[in-house]
């Protein structure tokens, strides 16, 4: 998942950035409300938090204009002002969400949470692909009833699969989900975590759960995915007689 913070406050920027990519979400940050919009225009976002008080442009103009252009994502607003106004015109002009500063991190990353699950019905609190399970709030993955050990892209890789299964996904998409705008785009980057994860996964199946499909990208595949927990409860079942 890929977020975008606008914030002008340097020491509230930095702890929200490191608690932000701490819980898996990749983040863009942008301290005036020109620079957010450049970013909204040129990136695909599944969040943008969204201060109210901004240089050069308020966040409310921000969001009227993002909202003219066509631009749907989930915007959480954080004021300073425990003002009714400034929460009804935030909402007015088609904001998501609102917390008031000083706020408390477990509260936004549930807020956060919320909005993310809310963009479409499809989304799951629990997502499931065959005997791969995903709890999003704890970023926890079990396959087969065992718990995989994951770094924070490789879990934020197995996700964005598993709320694809069956897709295509190309290296670009991927880089736009779980990578900002750091990402160097010539790099191997993406192909060397596809491979860590498949790794993980399971060494001698990982290449099938998690396709090569040339010169597209990658897949994970639902059928092998199945087919690798049939095969372990099969050797669990002989194991025991």
């Amino acid at each position: 998942m890929r977020i975008l913070l606008v914030e002008d406050d340097p020491a509230l920027s930095n702890v929200l950035l490191r608690v932000l990519r701490e819980e898996s979400y990749a983040v863009d940050h942008a301290e005036d409300g020109q620079e957010a919009e450049w970013h909204a225009y040129e990136n695909p976002y599944d969040l943008i938090i969204l201060d109210i008080m901004l240089p050069r442009k308020n966040g409310i103009e921000v969001l009227r204009d993002l909202r003219k252009s066509g631009i749907t994502t989930p915007v959480l607003f954080l004021t300073a002002k425990d003002e009714s106004k400034d929460i009804v015109s935030g909402l007015d002009v088609g904001g998501d969400d609102y917390l008031t500063k000083p706020f408390n991190l477990d509260e936004l990353l549930a807020r956060v949470r919320a909005l993310l699950r809310r963009q479409t019905t499809t989304v799951q609190a629990i997502i499931e692909v065959g005997p791969l399970r995903i709890d999003p709030s704890r970023k926890e993955v079990f396959l087969n009833h065992e718990k995989l050990a994951l770094t924070t892209k490789e879990y934020a890789l197995l996700e964005y699969f598993s709320r694809n299964p069956g897709l295509v996904i190309s290296r670009t998409q991927l880089s736009e989900h779980v990578w900002d705008m750091n990402f160097e785009p010539s790099s191997n980057v993406v192909d060397v975590y596809i491979g860590y994860l498949r790794n993980k996964i399971h060494k001698d199946e990982g290449g099938k759960v998690i396709k090569t499909v040339r010169g597209h990208g990658y897949m994970l595949d639902e059928d092998a995915l199945k087919s690798l927990g049939t095969t372990k409860n099969q050797a669990a079942e002989l194991q025991q007689t």
